[in-house]
């Protein structure tokens, strides 16, 4: 009978271990990342980027670090993510700041500043160079205990979706919008709108059933994929409305493991992901629109630049009243300002 040391028989295994991975693949990374996003599992931006960057994460770290992106209300409601990734439920979130609204008014107006940017490059600009991404720390730090923000940003300027033409500010008057609590709410109740609040996996059915006739709801592509523009034949693009700010952060026990180079290349991979997100976003949403308005069986309205400028003037309004809730409103108004007057917006 021959003896075979548990030494060999170890070693064995690690050698037949890695022999099964090289068949199958390569081998998953050391550690992957729970992060809920604030995406339906149908929206085109999370295809885009489980197919696109997803992979590269675990290229860019040498097999250390990967993410596992979760659909809305994956794990917990969107408005808990926070409180999850305090107590390790989560690892992480890349979600709407908006929805954390109801904690402080200064989430609002950094969430979402409403007919404020043009463009989701200027917003992204704001958090990495206008001190967007420290003040939402600021934020964290005094109301949610472990969280570390990542990053900030936004990928698309969303379009409007309506079931009746809505020309300018005068054609909101009496018309049901789904829209967020807070900021966006008080906006559209400003110029005649009714606002109603729903979750966004409500809103195809609401707008079938005509509980409501528009809605504040997502980019161009993503409401082409959930099939909103069958229903909801009179989108506004580009949207006059709503460029919401999208934060990526992860629990500071998950930060403070990592290694800093480990640190660095999250922090480059969120940048450079959501990079190409917004490019993709812009040439897809440009792609769609021009098919559909050569199909003819939509109406894609473009606002002219007075009725642009009409709204951003109401919101205005709405952003100084926000900004009276609470000091860090103030502080979150303040830097918006700032930044806007030196982008030549204000």
């Amino acid at each position: 009978m021959t003896f075979v040391s548990l030494k060999t028989l170890s070693a064995v295994a690690v050698l037949a271990t890695s022999v099964a991975a090289l068949a199958t693949g390569a081998l998953a990374a050391d550690r992957t990342l729970k992060i809920q996003t604030s995406s339906n599992a149908s929206h085109a931006s999370l295809a885009y980027l489980n197919a696109e960057w997803v992979p590269k994460l675990e290229t860019m770290t040498g097999g250390a670090l990967s993410v596992e992106l979760l659909p809305i209300d994956a794990v917990v409601p969107r408005r808990e993510t926070a409180e999850a990734i305090s107590v390790g439920i989560l690892d992480g979130d890349l979600t709407s700041i908006n929805y954390f609204a109801g904690v402080d008014p200064a989430f609002a107006l950094m969430g979402d500043l409403i007919a404020g940017y043009d463009s989701a490059d200027q917003i992204q600009a704001f958090c990495a160079q206008g001190g967007g991404k420290e003040i939402l720390q600021k934020l964290f730090d005094a109301h949610f205990e472990g969280v570390h923000v990542v990053g900030c940003g936004a990928y698309a300027r969303e379009a409007f979706v309506s079931k009746v033409p809505i020309n300018g500010v005068a054609d909101f008057k009496g018309v049901k919008v789904r829209s967020p609590e807070g900021l966006a709410a008080d906006v559209f109740k400003r110029v005649g709108a009714a606002p109603v609040s729903m979750s966004g996996s409500e809103t195809y059915g609401a707008l079938e059933k005509g509980v409501i006739d528009a809605a504040d709801n997502s980019a161009y592509a993503n409401n082409d994929a959930n099939g909103m523009h069958k229903i909801a034949k009179y989108p506004i693009f580009p949207g006059i409305h709503s460029t919401p700010i999208l934060q990526f952060t992860v629990s500071q026990t998950v930060w403070d493991e990592m290694s800093e180079a480990e640190q660095v290349a999250l922090e480059t991979w969120y940048l450079a992901a959501y990079n190409g997100l917004r490019q993709h976003f812009d040439r897809l949403d440009r792609q769609l629109v021009a098919r559909d308005k050569a199909a003819g069986d939509l109406t894609v309205i473009d606002w002219p630049q007075a009725e642009r400028d009409a709204f951003r003037k109401v919101a205005q309004e709405a952003w100084e009243d926000f900004a009276k809730g609470s000091d860090l409103a103030r502080e979150v108004y303040d830097a918006h300002i700032k930044f806007m007057k030196e982008a030549g917006l204000l």
